[in-house]
């Protein structure tokens, strides 16, 4: 590469890690190419909030385009990848070949069905805008169908919801539906006593939230149940269909069931050919470069990374957002010929999880948190992590608006059409 012509960047994601490390770079000598098959940022912590009506797509998602438009050094391609070619050092796309000098992989990871791929269509999972609002329409419409059937069976199985998995997302899932049925939508149907649904959380291992402290798990398995939640540990899924949940022998009729219960990586590791984990992600080396590619980075839910202890980083937000500013400093000390950076250094920031609208658990480094004060903490953490200009403020006094008043005024069935088999 000439010293004097700029080095080309290419940035595969535009999630926390991918959009962090293109911002690192903005004052990079680079042309940088960030691609993504979605044209928008998405929040993804709070996208539990959208499932269950209490927030909007557009209060926790940004265009790529706005948040980067004062970049000049970044050009954004709305597109996806098939693969990548090492040996031509380029990143191929269905319309072209894009070659790089370096290369960020920040591609993210999908739902893990633990090869039962077909249990997706009754168990979807929550991972993006469309996953969210297809949850929310499963959520409402089967209230809607309740209301409808004449069925008391037919009806009990329509009041089922079942949530699979008791990390952050099953617990705040399963918390927030609880409150949907008992208070926001106590009072909108005729026929029906919201009530009367049932929440229930399936969690294989012996407790909730397992990464956290015992004494915040047990604080959180207590705040469920006081919610209405019916929480069941040592419960495994052995088999999932359009009638509900098998455990072991015992069926659990649910028109609702939703996935929360592992995640898997991209397929980047097979488009590197390169070392990975269970979960099919990277093995990277200290800096997040892949082995004998020193000019090509995982990060984020992508990579497995392990921290100075030699424990697993955890597939989080603040985790790919360290990963995405440590990889732009390295490459921008790369380009200007500056020494290297030393090896990636993980800082932990704490674990949160909210349960409904007066409860969370948060650990923090120095402190351990529960309670309503730690919904507020939870709350203003989130709120000031938002990426987007003026939706910060916009957010919070959503949540404020709704707090107050019970409300989730995003309760919008849309994407369908009336049919004779909702009757």
């Amino acid at each position: 590469m000439n010293p004097k012509s700029k080095p080309k960047i290419i940035i595969v994601g535009a999630g926390f890690g991918g959009l962090f490390a293109t911002k690192g770079l903005i004052r990079a000598h680079a042309d940088i190419t960030l691609i993504d098959q979605q044209n928008y940022h998405l929040f993804q912590p709070l996208l539990y909030q959208v499932a269950t009506a209490g927030l909007a797509p557009s209060d926790i998602a940004w265009p790529i385009r706005g948040i980067l438009s004062k970049q000049k050094n970044v050009t954004v391609l709305l597109d996806s990848v098939n693969g990548v070619d090492l040996n031509t050092q380029e990143v191929i796309t269905p319309q072209r070949h894009l070659a790089f000098d370096y290369l960020i992989l920040a591609t993210g990871a999908r739902h893990a069905y633990f090869g039962h791929e077909s249990w997706e269509q009754y168990a979807p999972g929550l991972k993006s805008i469309d996953d969210a609002t297809s949850i929310r329409q499963r959520i409402l419409m089967a209230f809607e169908k309740a209301e409808m059937t004449h069925d008391e069976i037919e009806r009990q199985r329509l009041l089922t919801f079942v949530v699979v998995g008791a990390g952050p997302t099953g617990v705040e899932l399963a918390g927030t539906i609880a409150e949907l049925a008992s208070r926001t939508l106590a009072a909108d149907f005729r026929n029906i006593d919201s009530r009367s649904a049932r929440v229930i959380l399936l969690e294989a291992g012996p407790r909730v939230l397992p990464a956290m402290p015992t004494e915040l798990t047990v604080y959180a398995e207590k705040s469920l149940t006081n919610l209405g939640v019916e929480v069941r540990l040592g419960s495994a899924v052995t088999h999932c269909d359009e009638s509900g949940v098998m455990i072991g022998d015992e069926h659990l009729p649910s028109a609702t069931v939703l996935w929360a219960a592992g995640v898997a990586a991209s397929p980047a590791a097979q488009w590197l050919e390169a070392n990975a984990d269970r979960a099919g992600r990277v093995i990277v080396k200290a800096d997040l470069s892949v082995p004998d590619h020193p000019n090509v980075f995982v990060i984020g839910d992508t990579a497995a990374v392990k921290d100075s202890n030699g424990k697993p980083v955890p597939g989080i937000a603040p985790a790919a957002k360290q990963q995405g500013r440590y990889v732009s400093d390295l490459l921008k000390a790369l380009i200007e010929g500056r020494p290297k950076l030393g090896e990636f250094k993980y800082k932990h920031s704490g674990n949160l999880a909210t349960i409904g609208r007066k409860s969370a658990v948060i650990e923090l480094p120095f402190i351990r948190l529960t309670g309503f004060f730690a919904w507020w903490v939870w709350g203003i953490a989130h709120v000031y992590f938002l990426i987007g200009v003026h939706s910060p403020l916009l957010v919070g006094l959503s949540w404020l608006r709704q707090y107050v008043t019970y409300g989730r005024g995003s309760r919008l069935i849309t994407g369908r059409r009336f049919n004779k088999d909702d009757v």
